[in-house]
């Protein structure tokens, strides 16, 4: 054998030996990132496919391939809808990711893989589908569509945005303007992100409403022990002024990715993040912070399916709000600060009870004062309220400054381009959703100011 000839075969021996270490290594012990992108992927596809209707390879390619990731563009999905599960895996063979469906708590990552004890949290009488109602929008499902001015603004792509999928306007009162992507319609459930936040709030406030707690309550949780976290006041929380160290970053694995794909109890890894600043001194924006609040609420009605029913009996019933579904954790815990779907029309109910003051039908549902601290300050830079909202748009700290909205305008915002702008002074609500990744610039205040000028004839100033 000539020497040439042995080099390649040692050549090719090595290469050889390199593939099956490296097959090894991620059949045994896949890297984070990979389970994290496998979790993610299978957790989209399965609350698109069991709530929304939608193709599970159209949601892969589009909802969570096309924003970019290269990894993302190697897995594979599998939909096993006897099991109702899905499970993603890197190169359809790796790191396998497994999200379950439930009725009622829609679908559930389950990075630990253990089906049977996700399984075990269910709703005893999950809703039945809603039921066609002929009367106008709030109170039904019929829109009376009267503002023409409001057709070339929402036919405009440069103020809906890239990847849109739905906008609704509501203006006193009522539905005056809707649009909707290719393949979405106002029955659709869209997801919310971090919109969510608001409703988990609110949600709060139906518990406090009904006594189960206070906004000045300290010593939150038994994990706290007696060290400084036992400061921490439910309005720390809601200002998102906790103290507590949490990494909102998206693009790798972060505190925020790591407990929505790789923790199966998502409150417990929250609890146990440590305190960086005294409680009240510093802002820092955090899902598990909200995921934090969803399990107080639910601790302090003390019976678990109480808990996973109230959004439905406490919120979704009373506003009509019957393709609602806030998903809950492999361990049960409601995933406040991420996981609500809804139609358009229905995210629109919600800016509309907030512009109500929290009344809906001449009942008062959240206490006085509440949603006043949607529109104030946390008293901190970063444009953050007191209450689970922003008082600053999107992009107004950046391409979008001196949008002219008038004061005492806030937003509920959400990952990807979701928008609830609420203009008390106009009685207008402005609702964007779509698939609009942050790097493409997209401001939803020039929506909003358009519609602001088209409503009321005046030039925002």
């Amino acid at each position: 054998m000539s020497i040439l000839r042995k080099i390649g075969v040692g050549l090719a021996a090595v290469v050889a030996l390199a593939v099956v270490v490296i097959i090894g290594w991620l059949a045994v012990a896949p890297p984070e990132l990979l389970r994290v992108a496998d979790g993610y992927a299978a957790k989209i596809v399965c609350s698109n496919v069991y709530l929304a209707g939608r193709d599970a390879g159209e949601v892969l390619s589009v909802d969570v391939q096309a924003p970019g990731n290269p990894i993302l563009k190697l897995v594979k999905v599998d939909v096993d809808r006897a099991e109702q599960t899905v499970t993603a895996r890197f190169l359809g063979l790796f790191a396998t990711g497994i999200s379950l469906y439930r009725p009622g708590l829609g679908c559930a990552a389950v990075p630990n893989g253990d089906l049977v004890a996700a399984r075990s949290i269910a709703l005893t009488n999950p809703p039945a589908p809603a039921s066609a109602n002929e009367a106008l929008w709030p109170d039904g499902n019929q829109v009376a569509v009267a503002n023409p001015a409001l057709a070339a603004i929402l036919a405009d792509e440069k103020l809906t945005g890239p990847g849109m999928r739905a906008v609704v306007v509501v203006h006193d009162g009522r539905i005056i303007a809707e649009t909707y992507g290719p393949g979405f319609d106002p029955k659709t459930p869209l997801l919310g992100w971090s919109m969510t936040k608001t409703v988990n709030a609110i949600l709060l406030g139906r518990a406090v409403a009904e006594g189960k707690l206070s906004l000045d309550d300290r010593s939150l949780f038994d994990e706290w022990g007696n060290d400084g976290r036992n400061d921490i006041s439910l309005r720390n929380l809601l200002a998102m002024t906790s103290g507590l160290a949490f990494n909102e970053e998206y693009g790798d694995v972060s505190d925020a990715t790591r407990m929505l794909y790789l923790e199966p109890d998502m409150a417990h890894y929250a609890a146990a993040q440590a305190l960086v600043a005294s409680p009240g001194t510093a802002f820092n924006y955090s899902t598990g912070t909200a995921v934090l609040i969803a399990r107080l609420w639910m601790s302090r009605l003390g019976d678990p399916q109480a808990a996973l029913v109230f959004p439905r009996i406490a919120l979704f019933d009373p506003l009509g709000m019957g393709s609602a579904v806030l998903e809950a954790d492999a361990q049960g815990t409601l995933v406040g600060g991420s996981y609500l779907y809804a139609s358009a029309r229905d995210w629109a109910k919600i800016g509309q009870f907030l512009l109500q003051d929290g009344v809906w039908n001449g009942t008062r549902l959240l206490p006085e004062g509440m949603v006043a601290m949607m529109s104030t300050s946390n008293g901190l830079a970063g444009g953050y309220s007191q209450f689970q909202t922003w008082i600053e748009g999107p992009r107004e700290a950046d391409i979008a400054k001196g949008i002219g909205l008038p004061a005492g305008t806030f937003w509920l915002e959400g990952h990807d381009g979701q928008s609830i702008a609420i203009i008390p002074s106009a009685k207008l609500i402005v609702v964007r959703l779509g698939l609009t990744p942050w790097r493409l610039n997209y401001a939803p205040e020039y929506l909003a100011r358009a519609v602001l000028e088209a409503v009321t004839g005046t030039q925002a100033q």
